[in-house]
């Protein structure tokens, strides 16, 4: 009895992975012929999307730095131009981040 059992189980497992196989086949083959691409409304609405967020994104940052470079009432001078030093920093780090970004969005877009 466990023999057969057995015996069901490892034949329903071979089964099921030739049936595996012969579905990723199947998508694979190029019977069909070649998909044509074309970019729907949605497609350039995303790229827009993704300007549109580049753009928040630096005005953003634009407005944190102005407000960061800004002298406190309660600091010296000596402490205004160490915090102006570690900002600007700051500010050249975030900023190529965000080109980054930009520059990820373009080659995106030409490759597909």
């Amino acid at each position: 009895m466990k023999n057969i059992v057995k015996k069901i189980v490892v034949y329903s497992m071979v089964g099921m992975l030739q049936i595996g196989f012969g579905a990723s086949i199947v998508s694979a083959s190029p019977a069909h012929g070649p998909e044509r691409i074309q970019y729907s409304e949605e497609y350039h609405n995303h790229d827009n999307y993704r300007q549109h967020e580049h753009d928040k994104r630096m005005r953003e940052e634009n407005k944190r730095h102005d407000w960061e470079m800004r002298r406190r009432h309660d600091e010296s001078v000596r402490e205004w131009r160490e915090r102006q030093e570690r900002e600007n920093k700051r500010h050249d780090s975030v900023l190529n981040e965000i080109g980054a970004f930009l520059l990820g969005v373009i080659v995106g877009s030409a490759s597909n």
